[in-house]
């Protein structure tokens, strides 16, 4: 089975940086939800963030096909990387949700921000933006320059209509990450209920 980070153009040397980095995460979120002491106000309100930004991850994963062709349907039309706006949102989620004394989930919180916007998106941008460059030319410029990075706009690109996918959202592999979180979550509320 491929990594969930997987694609065709990557070298060994970035699969192993990417099941390091996926570890450090996995190990990281062990050590967030051992040390939490969560109450039931922020159980939902992290509930609500984690299942949004799943939301936003699941309906991303029905229309990538990772570098194959440029992406402009579904949640692409609003953002370049509906992805990783998930993956800020389940973040934001899930460090509310694990509630520690002297506030140390939101300090959790701000160096994971600091990673994500720092390092992670900066490389991902760099990575993925040469590479749909050197692949779609004139179509990901166009692109690139009407939607937003990140946080999505109101305006839909006037790009792809290719309808969501369910064969293509398990293909991304994106149920196992769903799974994960509803685990995370269920644990994290029979830490806050008991």
């Amino acid at each position: 089975m491929r990594p969930v980070f997987w694609s065709p153009y990557m070298s060994q040397r970035s699969i192993l940086l990417g099941y390091v980095r996926l570890l450090l995460v996995y190990l990281f979120v062990a050590a967030l939800v051992a040390l939490s002491q969560p109450t039931p106000v922020l159980l939902v309100v992290g509930g609500i963030l984690v299942v949004s930004g799943e939301a936003i991850r699941l309906w991303s994963a029905g229309h990538l096909v990772k570098s194959v062709k440029l992406i402009t349907s579904g949640p692409y039309a609003f953002s370049q990387n509906p992805l990783y706006l998930g993956r800020l949102v389940i973040l934001t989620g899930l460090g509310l949700a694990a509630r520690m004394d002297w506030h140390l989930n939101l300090i959790a919180l701000g160096i994971g921000y600091m990673i994500f916007f720092f390092y992670y998106m900066p490389r991902k941008l760099r990575v993925e933006g040469d590479r749909l460059a050197s692949l779609h030319g004139a179509a990901f410029e166009a692109y690139r320059k009407e939607v937003p990075i990140l946080f999505p706009t109101l305006r839909r690109y006037r790009g792809d209509d290719t309808p969501w996918s369910f064969e293509l959202m398990l293909y991304n592999q994106e149920p196992f990450v769903a799974t994960g979180l509803v685990l995370l979550l269920g644990l994290l509320a029979w830490k806050g209920l008991r």
